[in-house]
């Protein structure tokens, strides 16, 4: 959701300082660029290597770099920033902020910024209190600035008050608000499978595919960082994800992922079943594992549900539902057929002729085939790379 967002991090001198390396990583894992300016006294609480190592840039607080000789721009970092917050942000820092004093790197910045500023105070709760305080408070505000109201709670003086640094997650969390009215998927409700299903013999055998689970979970991802909620229901896979707006159902059988996606497919404005759903499963189960006695041995199978027709024949007109086809022989012909009996408004073709398409690899080569005919045909690609390709063009079917 932050892909690409450009977020500048000011730290002043105070003990909760401390708070800004989970801050910054949890900024950096949903794929933003971080920069953090120090002044000299927040060196005293937190080092620029920590800073540095969390945020994958190097750390700021001078003017100048006397082992190169080189001069930091203020100007450009100013520019550079799509949200500048200073946190902590102390009572002197606010109060220089507050009256135009540019003494260090960070309130340079602070004046030649053209970007939103947030300021999240982090003090002692008379200084929070103070007169003084307060009226600088009251001034950033009238020139537009945001302040981040501090928590109520134990302070580093043993006093318990307000005056404590909002934690990391709520920084993260008004950060994702913030970018995130701007997404295009925003309030949309999405529902994603994916890997196999394992169909049971007996406690130790089953009936399997080699899904890997890559492809949906890169397509869960994607919805996810456009702004949707995503239900994810997952067979079982090594993939992960730790993405705020993904839940994740696991499951085992077909069955399974039938009740799963029943439970969830009322609410989904867009259904994508990048799973590879078992098509039979045993008819009878053993409760024991089956002895090796017999030269010959065979299991009888009964169809599973086909979940995807299902959805077909439930679809509300405003959803949006999407197949995927993996073949060996007649791809076009038997995509184009499944796309129309299972009512659905576009299926992704997988064909394993294509080198480097199918499971457990990171490429894939898909074509795109559309209710009113239209196919589009794309080249080998990284998986999450297809993803993207294949949640823009489901945005243009809504």
């Amino acid at each position: 959701m932050l892909n690409n967002r450009k977020i500048l991090l000011g730290i002043s001198g105070s003990i909760a300082a401390y708070k800004c390396v989970n801050f910054v990583r949890l900024l950096v894992k949903q794929g933003a660029e971080v920069k953090v300016i120090m002044t000299e006294d927040a060196k005293n609480f937190i080092t620029p290597l920590t800073l540095s190592t969390v945020s994958k840039n190097p750390v700021f607080s001078d003017y100048f770099n006397e082992k190169n000789g080189e001069w930091t721009n203020h100007v450009s970092l100013g520019l550079w920033a799509d949200l500048f917050i200073i946190a902590p942000a102390t009572a002197n820092t606010i109060g220089k902020m507050a009256n135009g004093i540019c003494d260090n790197l960070l309130l340079a910045t602070y004046l030649s910024a053209r970007c939103p500023v947030w300021v999240a105070p982090a003090m002692d709760l008379d200084m929070l209190a103070h007169h003084s305080t307060q009226q600088n408070i009251q001034k950033l505000i009238s020139f537009g600035n945001k302040i981040i109201e501090p928590g109520t709670g134990e302070l580093a003086s043993g006093l318990i008050g307000k005056g404590r640094l909002a934690e990391p997650e709520e920084l993260f969390e008004k950060c994702l608000d913030f970018f995130g009215n701007n997404l295009p998927l925003k309030g949309k409700k999405v529902l994603v499978t994916a890997g196999p299903t394992y169909e049971n013999i007996d406690p130790v055998r089953f009936i399997g595919n080699y899904s890997s689970g890559k492809m949906g979970f890169a397509i869960a991802e994607t919805f996810a960082n456009l702004g949707a909620e995503v239900e994810l229901v997952s067979g079982p896979t090594h993939q992960k994800t730790n993405h705020f707006s993904i839940h994740i159902s696991k499951i085992v059988s077909a069955n399974d992922m039938l009740l799963n996606c029943q439970k969830y497919f009322e609410n989904a404005d867009i259904i994508v079943m990048a799973a590879a759903v078992a098509d039979y499963t045993p008819t009878l189960v053993s409760d024991k594992k089956i002895k090796k006695n017999e030269d010959a041995f065979s299991i009888d199978l009964k169809k599973t549900t086909d979940i995807l027709k299902w959805m077909g024949e439930h679809k509300m007109e405003h959803q949006i539902l999407v197949g995927f086809a993996l073949e060996t022989d007649n791809e076009l012909a038997n995509a184009k057929g499944k796309l129309i009996r299972k009512n659905l408004d576009m299926i992704v073709l997988n064909s394993l002729q294509d080198e480097g398409a199918g499971f457990a690899g990171d490429t894939n080569k898909i074509s795109m085939i559309f209710k009113n005919g239209d196919i589009k045909t794309s080249v080998l690609k990284l998986k999450n790379e297809v993803a993207k390709d294949i949640v823009e063009k489901i945005i243009t079917l809504k």
